[in-house]
Parts: structure tokens; C-alpha cells; sequence
């Protein structure tokens, strides 16, 4: 299944709500099985709480301020981030171009942590 980042943008906003009385700037692009990919475009302020499964969101364009649990980073195109399922997140500072793809997977509650140690896990030291 192909999906065009320029098709999903051109229907956001989708309706305001309770939470987002701006307007939804997410939609779901592709699902199967626990995992859903949504583009994700907040303008103004972004009101999302933490989520149920594991998120990772790949910046596409712009920038911002990425606040998750007291910490901030100044994220930008290409950017790479792991939210862990109901870790409190969201973006500061958007530029007027800012959009990420965000992809949500696994259980509720997240996937546990894996059994050995990430090739990674010095950078995230």
C-alpha cells in the first residue's frame, strides 16, 4: 500500500474536538495489526496526551521544540524520536512547515524492554 504524505496534508485540519478545538492536524495514513502510521501536523498548540503504545516519530519538515517528561530538545527535519507508551510528550515552537510521521505499535503499556543491551544504548547514555 502506497500513501502520499502531500493527500494526507491537504485533508488537515480534520474537524475540531474536545481536545483539539483547532482542529485534528493527525491522520491515520496506514494500519495493520498494533501498528498505525498517521502524519502529524500540529499548529498553534499541540494538546496530545500520552498514548497508549510505543510511538516513534520521524520529523519530515520544520522544526521545534520537542518537550517529553521535563526535558526539551530542538528537533528538526530528520530527526528521529522514541516515545515510550504513556511517557507525557508533546511540541513546542513549531514552525509554520513543521510535519512528522508518527508510527504507533505493540501492546498497551509498550513493549517491554529488550533482553540484551541496544547497539545504541550509549548514545541514549
Amino acid at each position: 500500500m502506497k500513501i502520499s504524505l502531500a493527500q494526507l496534508l491537504d485533508r488537515l485540519p480534520l474537524p475540531a474536538t474536545g481536545q483539539w478545538p483547532d482542529g485534528v492536524f493527525a491522520a491515520e495514513a496506514i494500519s495493520h495489526g498494533t501498528m498505525s502510521l498517521e502524519v502529524f501536523a500540529p499548529r498553534g498548540t499541540d494538546h496530545q496526551r500520552p498514548h497508549l503504545q510505543d510511538e516513534l516519530y520521524i520529523v519530515v519538515s520544520g522544526r521545534a521544540a520537542f518537550w517529553r517528561e521535563g526535558q526539551t530538545d530542538d528537533v528538526a527535519a530528520g530527526d528521529a524520536l522514541f516515545v515510550r507508551a504513556g511517557q507525557d510528550h508533546r511540541f513546542t515552537d513549531m514552525s509554520d512547515d513543521f510535519v512528522t510521521w508518527v508510527i504507533f505499535w505493540g501492546p498497551e503499556g509498550g513493549e517491554a524492554p529488550a533482553p540484551s543491551p541496544s547497539v545504541f544504548a550509549a548514545i541514549d547514555a
